[in-house]
């Protein structure tokens, strides 16, 4: 483990806070280049990634196969499927320069040591828009780690960074609680990456109100917004809404932090989604799953108790990703209700409604077939069929947040903006800046893209600034 005499011992060309995504696409940006660069990851060795270890995938346009991706996914269709999930709610600037550069970041990972499969089957077949990780997220991080050492990057572990100093419009050195002690790490360029403050959960009910505490942390318990709140206090200019972020439904029996990626549950589109009164409350077949299943942690948040229970019958049970915690299982819907506590005649009466509703029609499971409801609301648009052949089965679903949208505002080139005007030395990306294009909603594998295109163009112009 890097110890406090060798952070403290010099002035550091380009010092990156966060050990994520982000910051190592800017930490091995500026060590290319030759800039003497450091790391400073708040998590201890083991859990070094931040959310990035929790990820599939990513987005990305390209014209013509590329790599894992098929077919063609242009810069119109890109920004299309962001306007819809975001409402508008984004920066059209910062976002299609986000997909333009995407298209060069695939060929870029894989020369830094990335590999990809091809895309997985089920209700998140993304194979024209989303590359893969072989191994998931943690592999990604691991040979990001492995280029950066190559590179000469130094990396300290559980180093928290509790302040930021800043003289007039340029930022001097850093405050580190390393393992206990302090320590003054001094940088002619910084890069902030450390992502957002979901894991503040103080902080996340001051943003929402007590039914925050209800909520799942589904990423890195690390990610409490100490830097993000410090650079707030500094009067640094921000961006998003401290109650918009990306939250997922989760399996309620997931652990309070870090479940990571499989405790969401997909199994919405083919089921009715009741909260614990027995009520449907939104269009479960609204949109195919990918571009949807950001949305339901907001839902759920909403209804009583920040609780809900996705219903479905034996013919859907093989649809959609397995989930890591089996389904509660009965052969009738009162023992099902009874087993979750729901109120038994009136789940039988919202399913008979529903059931009642269904209209004709071919079901298609992977795309959108139209087989909807008639004269129910809310209505359900897409893959309505009844909820009648036995066994039963039934999922907890609570909010599960992975990453908050509030951050610090940035250019074209990553740099922030102060009280003053643009900081001197101070560059952001990943989580930590993601609001200025993420005002709401998300789209599947989009974190990952923001985090490498303004990871890259961070470590470049810290890098440059030294030079």
């Amino acid at each position: 483990m890097t110890d406090a005499k060798t952070l403290s011992a010099e002035t550091w060309d380009v010092v990156v806070v966060g050990g994520g995504n982000a910051g190592l696409c800017a930490a091995i940006e500026a060590a290319e280049t030759g800039a003497r660069v450091v790391i400073l990851e708040g998590a201890p060795k083991v859990y070094r990634g931040g959310n990035s270890r929790h990820t599939r995938n990513f987005r990305c346009m390209h014209h013509g196969p590329l790599g894992p991706l098929i077919d063609t996914y242009d810069e119109e269709e890109f920004w299309q499927d962001l306007l819809r999930v975001t409402k508008g709610e984004t920066d059209e600037s910062l976002a299609r320069h986000v997909i333009r550069q995407s298209a060069e970041c695939l060929p870029w990972m894989e020369a830094h040591g990335v590999r990809f499969q091809k895309s997985l089957s089920g209700t998140l077949s993304l194979d024209r828009t989303n590359a893969f990780f072989l191994g998931g997220g943690k592999a990604l991080v691991n040979a990001y780690y492995l280029t950066a050492q190559d590179l000469g990057v130094t990396v300290a572990y559980e180093a928290t960074v509790k302040h930021v100093g800043i003289d007039a419009a340029k930022a001097t050195h850093l405050e580190v609680d390393l393992a206990g002690e302090t320590v003054t790490v001094k940088g002619r360029a910084f890069v902030l990456a450390s992502g957002g403050f979901q894991s503040d959960l103080d902080w996340l009910a001051r943003a929402w109100g007590p039914a925050a505490k209800n909520f799942l942390i589904r990423g890195t318990p690390y990610n409490r917004g100490l830097v993000l709140k410090d650079m707030l206090d500094h009067g640094a200019e921000t961006v998003g809404d401290p109650t918009q972020c990306h939250a997922v439904a989760i399996d309620g029996r997931a652990p309070k932090y870090d479940g990571g990626i499989v405790t969401r549950l997909d199994c919405v589109p083919f089921s009715i989604v009741v909260n614990k009164d027995g009520d449907r409350f939104y269009d479960e077949g609204e949109d195919v799953w990918p571009k949807r299943y950001a949305i339901w942690g907001r839902l759920v948040a909403a209804q009583p108790d920040q609780v809900a229970y996705s219903i479905i019958d034996s013919r859907s049970i093989d649809l959609f990703m397995p989930s890591v915690y089996p389904p509660v299982t009965a052969d009738t819907i009162p023992g099902l209700a009874q087993q979750l506590g729901l109120p038994g005649p009136k789940l039988q009466q919202t399913i008979e409604a529903f059931n009642a509703a269904c209209r004709p029609g071919t079901f298609h499971p992977q795309e959108l077939d139209g087989v909807a409801t008639e004269g129910i609301t809310p209505p359900k648009t897409n893959w309505a069929r009844p909820i009648a052949e036995p066994p039963f089965y039934a999922y907890e679903l609570r909010p599960g947040v992975t990453f908050t949208y509030l951050g610090l505002k940035v250019d074209l080139k990553a740099r922030t903006t102060g009280p003053q005007g643009q900081y001197d030395n101070i560059w952001s990306a990943g989580e930590m800046m993601a609001g200025s294009i993420l005002g709401q909603g998300y789209l599947a594998g989009f974190g990952m893209t923001i985090g490498t295109v303004f990871g890259r163009i961070a470590g470049q112009e810290a890098a440059a600034h030294v030079a």
